[in-house]
C-alpha cells in the first residue's frame, strides 16, 4: 500500500513540473499561422510555375528545343508522316500519267564531212547485179551487189570484211583530220553487228587500237558504249553512221545523235575495213547491205575559210537523187554557217549550186538553182536574215576534180557560200 503510494506521488510531482515549465498554444492563434504558411507556399509555387515558363520561352529564342516524351514523338511523326502522304497524293494527281515525248530532230546534229572526198562508193547503178563491188576488196567471208528498191547496195550473204580498192593501199592513206559515212541495214537484233576496223586487213599490218561497232541501237568505240534506242524489235532499218577523226579525237553518230565523243583515242588510224557479220541462222533472207561510202579529208574551220578563200565549200550538204529535196544529214554543215552567220553578223553570203557532169546539161543546171535556192531557204527558216543571202546555180560548168571518177564526181557535187 505504501509502495504504491509512493510511486502515485511522484507521478503527480512530475506531471506538475512539466505544466509550470511549457506553454500551452493558443487554437486560434496555430489556426491563422497554419493557414499563412499554407498560402504562402501556394504563391510561391505559383511564382515557380511562372519562372518556369518564362524561362522556356527565352529558351525557345535562343534555339533550345523542349524535350518530348516519346509518345508526344510518336504523335508528331504520325502526324508528319500523314501530311506527308497528303503532299504526295496532291502530286500524284498533278503530275500527268506518261512523260513528254522528247522532241528530237536533225537540227541537233554537228557532223560535219571533210572538205575533200578521197574515196567514194554507192555502189554505182552500172554495178552488176551478183557480181563483187567494183571499188572494194575482198578480206573475207562474201559479198556481192544486189538491188533494193530499185538502187544498187553491197550486200553480205553470209558475212564479210571488204577494204576500200586503192592504189596505195598499203601505206597510211587517212590523213590527221578525216571523216567516214555510210549507210547500213540494220535488223532488230544485236547478232549482226558491223564493224570498222581502222586498218586495211588485207594490206596493212595489225593495229593496236580497236574498231566500231555498230547495230541498230547502239554504238561502241573502245570502252565507250551508249544506246541510241531501247532493243525493240523491227523489221530492219536505214541507219545513217557517222565518224569524225581529228587529230586523235573520234567522235561517231548513229543517225542524228552522237553516242562516242572520245578525246584521246589510241593509236594512228592507218585504213578501213568494213566487216559485217552475216546473217539470222533462223531467217537467211535479212541480209545485211551498206550504201553510200564516202571518207573524206577535212577540214579547216568554216570562219578560217572564209579569212582565207572568202567562200565555204561545203560536200556534206547531200539532196535526194535528181532532187533539190535536203537530206537530214545535211544538217551538220547547213548549222554550222548558220552558227557563224550568227556570231559574224555583218557576213553575208552567195549560196551557189554545183553538179558533176552526169545527166542533161540543161537540167544540172535547173537542178543546181533549186538546190542552192533551197539551202538559202533553209537558213532563213532558221532565222537568218533574207537580205543577208542570195542564190544561184552554176550546173556542171564549174568542175574543180575529174568527172571520170567517183570521187571527183562527189567533189564536184557541192554548194559553196562566196562572201560578198
Amino acid at each position: 500500500m505504501t509502495r504504491s503510494f509512493t510511486i502515485l506521488f511522484a507521478l503527480i510531482l512530475t506531471f506538475s513540473a512539466l505544466c509550470t515549465t511549457a506553454q500551452v498554444k493558443n487554437v486560434q492563434e496555430e489556426a491563422e499561422r497554419k493557414g499563412v504558411q499554407r498560402v504562402n507556399r501556394k504563391i510561391d509555387k505559383g511564382i515557380d510555375k511562372g519562372f518556369d515558363k518564362i524561362e522556356d520561352g527565352i529558351g525557345s529564342l535562343f534555339g533550345k528545343k523542349k524535350k518530348k516524351n516519346k509518345a508526344d514523338d510518336n504523335n508528331a511523326s504520325s502526324e508528319n508522316q500523314n501530311q506527308n502522304a497528303e503532299i504526295a497524293n496532291a502530286n500524284a494527281s498533278a503530275t500527268p500519267a506518261t512523260a513528254p515525248t522528247m522532241d528530237v530532230q536533225w537540227s541537233r546534229f554537228d557532223f560535219v564531212p571533210g572538205d575533200e572526198v578521197i574515196f567514194e562508193d554507192g555502189p554505182a547503178a552500172l554495178e552488176e547485179n551478183g557480181e563483187f563491188p567494183s571499188r572494194w576488196d575482198l578480206v573475207s567471208g562474201n559479198c556481192e551487189i544486189i538491188q533494193v528498191n530499185g538502187e544498187n547496195v553491197i550486200a553480205f550473204p553470209k558475212g564479210g570484211s571488204i577494204v576500200p580498192y586503192l592504189k596505195n593501199s598499203k601505206t597510211d592513206y587517212l590523213p590527221e583530220v578525216f571523216t567516214i559515212e555510210f549507210d547500213a541495214w540494220l535488223w532488230h537484233d544485236n547478232q549482226r553487228d558491223i564493224y570498222v576496223n581502222w586498218y586495211d586487213k588485207k594490206n596493212q599490218k595489225n593495229s593496236l587500237h580497236d574498231d566500231i561497232e555498230v547495230n541498230s541501237f547502239s554504238l561502241e568505240a573502245g570502252n565507250t558504249y551508249q544506246e541510241l534506242e531501247k532493243k525493240t524489235k523491227h523489221n530492219g532499218k536505214w541507219r545513217h553512221i557517222s565518224i569524225a577523226y581529228t587529230k586523235g579525237k573520234l567522235k561517231a553518230y548513229l543517225d542524228e545523235t552522237r553516242l562516242v565523243n572520245i578525246p584521246h583515242y589510241e593509236g594512228n588510224p592507218s585504213g578501213v575495213t568494213i566487216t559485217c557479220s552475216g546473217y539470222s541462222s533462223d531467217k537467211p533472207e535479212q541480209l545485211q547491205y551498206i550504201k553510200n561510202v564516202r571518207i573524206a579529208k577535212g577540214g579547216v574551220k568554216y570562219y578560217d575559210r572564209v579569212l582565207s578563200d572568202g567562200k565555204i565549200v561545203c560536200n556534206g550538204i547531200r539532196f535526194d537523187v535528181n532532187k533539190a529535196t535536203l537530206k537530214p544529214e545535211s544538217m551538220g554543215s547547213i548549222n554550222e554557217i548558220f552558227s557563224l552567220m550568227q556570231k559574224q553578223p555583218d557576213l553575208k553570203f552567195s549560196v551557189e549550186g554545183h553538179t558533176d557532169s552526169d545527166g542533161d546539161e540543161a537540167k544540172n543546171q535547173t537542178l543546181s538553182e533549186q538546190r542552192a535556192k533551197a539551202v538559202m531557204n533553209k537558213l532563213i527558216e532558221m532565222g537568218i536574215s533574207a537580205d543577208h543571202l542570195t542564190s544561184k546555180g552554176f550546173g556542171e560548168s564549174q568542175p574543180v576534180a575529174d568527172n571520170g571518177t567517183a570521187e571527183g564526181k562527189a567533189n564536184n557535187r557541192r554548194v559553196e557560200f562566196v562572201k560578198f
